[in-house]
Order: C-alpha cells, then structure tokens, then sequence
C-alpha cells in the first residue's frame, strides 16, 4: 500500500489552499480604485496632447516666418518675386505632420512689407482648444490668439 504525505490531506492545508485566491469584493475594489485613477489623469491626459500640438503649431509658425524671412531677403518684399509672381504659402514637413490638426495660411494675401501666418485648429484640437484658438505670428514677431485665454498663457 502507498503511504500519502497526510500534509497534503490536512484540513489546515485545505484552507489554506482557498485562501490564496481573490474574493469578488476584493477584485470590484481593485477595479474601482484603478476607474478612479483613469477618470481624474484621462482629462490632464487629453489636455497634455492638446498643448503639445499647440506647441508642434507654434514651431511651426516659426518655420514660416524664417521663409518669409527668406523671401523677403531674396526678393526685398513678401508679396511676390522679383518676376512678379505672387508668393504662395508652401507645404513645410511641419504642416503635413500637423495637418489633421492644424490648416496653416495666410491671415490675407501679403503686402509688400507685411505678412500674418495663422495655424487654425481642425477637428478635435478645435474642440479642445477654445482657450487658444488660432494662433498667428507677422513680420514684427506679434504673436495673437483669437481664443478666450491670453497670448501669455499660449505662446
């Protein structure tokens, strides 16, 4: 005859095995706490991307003044070249990562010594960010906003 470990079969060793596990209350606990955690850092979430691709806009409108820089340089005017050909907003690599977000333009064609590049907020980040709004820099380096916060606050 075989002879068993009586440690295996022990009423204390029974119920120790049932206690390893997780109680249902215990586990609804767990799934509270970690609800909470995800219902206050979701919003601080959302308004992080929502500032960062503000900032992604607002480098990116530095790009443009460094064209329209340029342009001006070359052809000692903004408006258009020195053939009379009128100057066009070009697509910077910028522009294209930011396009679901942001739709950069001229505020109005450009004067001869004046210029304002906007970045207007598309799709969820116009939804999101109504404190900023659309972003524009000029030849001066004014930096605007047309949304209900300050340029202090945006810039």
């Amino acid at each position: 005859m075989r002879h068993f470990n009586r440690a295996i079969f022990a009423p204390g060793r029974a119920r120790q095995l049932a206690l390893r596990g997780f109680t249902l209350i215990e586990l609804m606990i767990v799934v509270a706490i970690v609800a909470i955690i995800a219902a206050v850092g979701y919003p601080s979430y959302i308004s992080h991307i929502t500032k960062t691709k503000r900032v992604a806009a607002e480098a990116c409108l530095s790009e443009y003044a460094n064209y329209m820089e340029r342009y001006y340089s070359t052809n000692l005017r903004y408006d258009q070249d020195s053939a009379g050909d009128k100057n066009t907003l070009p697509t910077l690599s910028c522009a294209s990562d930011l396009s679901a977000d942001y739709k950069f333009s001229f505020a109005a064609t450009p004067g001869q010594s004046t210029y304002q590049v906007n970045a207007v907020p598309q799709g969820s980040q116009a939804s999101r960010d109504t404190e900023c709004n659309t972003i524009s820099l000029n030849q001066a380096g004014t930096k605007t906003i047309s949304g209900t916060g300050t340029v202090a606050s945006c810039w």
